[in-house]
């Protein structure tokens, strides 16, 4: 109803749903009233939309990970990684933390890992480096009419032997006369703690289990959770994703802003940018108070899971 502070200069001009492990989450206060089981799953699909599914546990046959706490407590959702693997090679030496963040665009890696990863992708890729005003990626290809680019696949490797493709790890960068080429969607962080973004997310189910202290992950489009509550907004056209703005590429820490800001962002630097919070932790803030009042009357009158789905990518 009424929101102020940094947020509202360009970067979360839609204001933010908290989604972490806090008291004062989304999740956190429906588990606590016995609405809903402690869990929720996001699906983010190709074309910007996806979905929020809470009491979502995942399918039985998902993939799964632990979450692992953070100075001896579970404050975030924080999961481990073994390798990294580009195509059939799982390279050395590529093991580290990451948060799983909603919240944040892109993807960043601690530095060797990146420089790792960015380099034998780089030598795989069979298409002309190329640069994008304005793009904030070191590797970035030439789209070609006369031959199809080879991009190799990406692929993390959680502990016993999970592993998660992941299907876009790149950004399309489009002009005038349509797609001009490509970008590895991946940034270099100082920290020793990663950041899998969205990006990483398209294509899966992202199962959130605060009850058990795991992710699940299965293959989704999105459409096949069994929504018993939902509200379809239908798109009134799309256009190609602009490249991310400033406020999306360079917040404090290496966070982004979730891509559906991008059309709306002021373009210069804002006084959010220098106001955002410094750590790596989840977001938490409180979603609007008449969108609250109607998620619980609807909980309240039906007593079944609710799924929420809209055409920005959520965040």
């Amino acid at each position: 109803m009424n929101q102020s502070g940094g947020y509202l200069d360009g970067v979360a001009p839609d204001g933010l749903m908290g989604l972490g492990l806090g008291e004062i989450s989304v999740p956190s206060f429906l588990a606590k009233g016995g609405l809903v089981p402690n869990s929720f799953s996001l699906c983010f699909e190709e074309d910007d939309s996806g979905t929020i599914f809470f009491g979502d546990q995942g399918p039985a046959n998902q993939k799964y990970t632990a979450f692992l706490p953070s100075n001896g407590k579970y404050e975030t959702y924080i999961v481990g990684i073994e390798a990294c693997c580009i195509g059939n090679s799982c390279l050395k030496q590529t093991s580290f933390s990451a948060l799983v963040d909603s919240g944040t665009s892109f993807t960043f890696l601690p530095n060797g890992v990146y420089e790792t990863i960015t380099q034998e992708f780089d030598r795989r890729v069979n298409v002309t480096h190329s640069s994008f005003e304005g793009a904030p990626w070191k590797y970035c290809y030439k789209h070609s009419t006369k031959e199809k680019p080879k991009v190799p696949s990406l692929t993390l490797v959680f502990p016993i032997n999970n592993s998660f493709v992941v299907y876009d790890p790149v950004f399309k960068v489009y002009g005038m006369e349509g797609l001009e080429g490509f970008c590895l969607a991946i940034l270099p962080t100082d920290e020793d703690m990663g950041t899998i973004g969205q990006n990483f997310m398209m294509g899966y189910r992202m199962v959130f289990d605060r009850e058990n202290l795991k992710l699940g992950w299965s293959r989704s489009n999105c459409q096949d959770i069994d929504d018993h509550r939902s509200m379809p907004l239908t798109p009134n056209g799309k256009s190609p994703n602009p490249l991310p703005t400033t406020e999306q590429q360079s917040a404090p820490r290496g966070h982004a802003v979730a891509p559906a800001v991008a059309g709306r962002a002021v373009s210069k630097p804002s006084a959010a940018s220098e106001k955002l919070i410094s750590s790596r932790l989840s977001l938490i803030s409180l979603m609007p108070l008449l969108l609250l009042l109607d998620f619980l009357a609807t909980f309240l009158h039906t007593n079944q899971p609710f799924s929420l789905i809209h055409q920005d990518s959520l965040r």
